[in-house]
């Protein structure tokens, strides 16, 4: 047994040690793979061929769309390895992968010097990130939520969207420092080049950081038992088959929260620019308060999850969202200043807190141990991939087509869809997948 362990589990110095050193490790992943959408109105002119504004955008879109297929593949073999070789393990080699990914970004040469072969090498960079923060989500989530305690499990799960979006508000803090150091020329030409670095050293840097984590219990315990871990990636397919509701529930509950979640964070920077015609800087300031504000109520809906049930906070999240988000693009594409984007983007993300605070959790209650790695993080990835990765695309694509409206109403049939299931799913906070470790 590792020091720091007791038979019930981590010593509460040891917990609180693994969660922040766990959640750490995922603010650098999630910065490195939001540094991208961050700084892709500055990097765009350059790799890609010469277009206007809005095609050379669609193009870093389509990238951004491409590392998500990705995710599937890494959620597949890393959340495999997280339930053969230990979730530590899996978040140690998710880190690396996603470090050496934002080194070839940072180095990508430009369309004018290398032609073709300049988003070529972006797209494979994207590629091995996708990999990486696809293996990221289901061994994050499955260690948060074996790691914290069953009273609180809600409340401490919920820290890994806040460092999710912590690493998103971090890129736009460093863009907002490049634009405040560089004028927009400097920016195009080198300083995005800049924000990739910082994430592939700070990547490196945590590595050592994560190999000194402590091993879940529930990991421990599952191998103790002699459990039946899958012995190779194939047979982990398999094995999920023995969990149908289970994998059904993860794709249907989150379909709808991903979507929403992509369109009021990742998308609507650009949003703000071409539809609402704010300036960079200002779009970049109201997403970045917006997202401040957003990281710092995902404890309290985790922790009202933990008193309430997790169905009740997903249902409030599909009523709002099917009913606002309509009005809430429409509202938030005729602000004129970058406090009343912000304003409208806080209502949003407010409502999309009943997703994000706590979709984590509730894969990790539905799976036993030995296979909660690949359960949380293969069908997640897939339909992360289908829906969020595209969110950006679709939403780009139909402003160029002339039917910008149509976004929100796709945006509104994905919620309500995912309504559905929250009202017929079961409770998961006293479900018994959770006490097998």
């Amino acid at each position: 047994m590792r020091e720091g362990l007791t038979p019930s589990g981590p010593a509460p110095a040891g917990r609180l040690r693994s969660i922040l050193g766990g959640t750490l490790g995922n603010l650098v992943e999630w910065y490195d793979w939001y540094a991208y959408s961050a700084f892709s109105l500055y990097f765009a002119a350059a790799v890609f061929p010469p277009g206007g504004r809005t095609a050379q955008l669609l193009s870093a879109a389509a990238v951004f769309a491409v590392g998500f297929l990705m995710r599937p593949l890494g959620g597949w073999l890393l959340g495999w390895y997280a339930d053969r070789r230990g979730r530590r393990a899996a978040l140690t080699l998710s880190v690396l992968l996603m470090g050496g990914g934002s080194l070839l970004a940072a180095a990508t040469p430009t369309y004018a010097a290398a032609g073709w072969l300049a988003p070529a090498l972006l797209v494979l960079a994207r590629l091995v990130q996708g990999l990486s923060v696809g293996g990221e989500y289901g061994a994050s989530a499955t260690y948060l939520s074996e790691m914290a305690g069953a009273r609180r499990r809600g409340f401490w799960s919920s820290f890994q969207y806040v460092t999710l979006i912590a690493g998103q508000l971090l890129a736009l803090g460093v863009l907002l420092a490049l634009q405040q150091a560089l004028d927009a020329r400097a920016l195009g030409a080198w300083g995005w080049r800049v924000a990739f670095a910082l994430g592939a050293a700070a990547a490196f840097g945590v590595r050592a950081l994560r190999g000194g984590l402590d091993e879940t219990p529930a990991f421990y315990a599952s191998a103790g038992a002699g459990a039946a871990t899958p012995r190779s990636p194939l047979a982990s397919l398999r094995a999920l088959r023995g969990h149908p509701r289970a994998v059904a529930t993860v794709v249907g509950l989150t379909a709808g929260g991903t979507v929403m979640f992509y369109t009021f964070t990742t998308y609507a920077q650009k949003y703000l620019v071409n539809t609402a015609g704010l300036a960079p800087a200002a779009a970049t300031r109201a997403s970045a308060l917006a997202l401040a504000l957003f990281a710092a109520v995902q404890p309290l809906v985790g922790a009202l999850s933990d008193r309430v049930g997790r169905r009740p906070v997903l249902v409030a999240f599909g009523v709002g969202g099917t009913l606002l988000t309509v009005p809430l693009l429409g509202t938030l594409g005729r602000a004129r200043t970058a406090g009343e984007a912000a304003a409208w983007l806080v209502a949003a993300l407010l409502v999309t807190s009943g997703y994000t605070a706590i979709n984590a959790v509730v894969k990790a209650e539905l799976f036993p141990a030995a296979v909660r790695g690949i359960g949380v993080g293969f069908p997640y990835a897939v339909t992360v991939a289908l829906f969020g990765g595209t969110a950006e695309y679709l939403a780009l694509w139909a402003r160029q087509a002339g039917r910008e409206a149509w976004y929100g109403w796709y945006v509104t049939a994905l919620v309500a869809g995912s309504l559905a299931v929250y009202v017929t799913m079961p409770e998961t906070r006293d479900a018994g997948a959770m006490r097998d470790g």
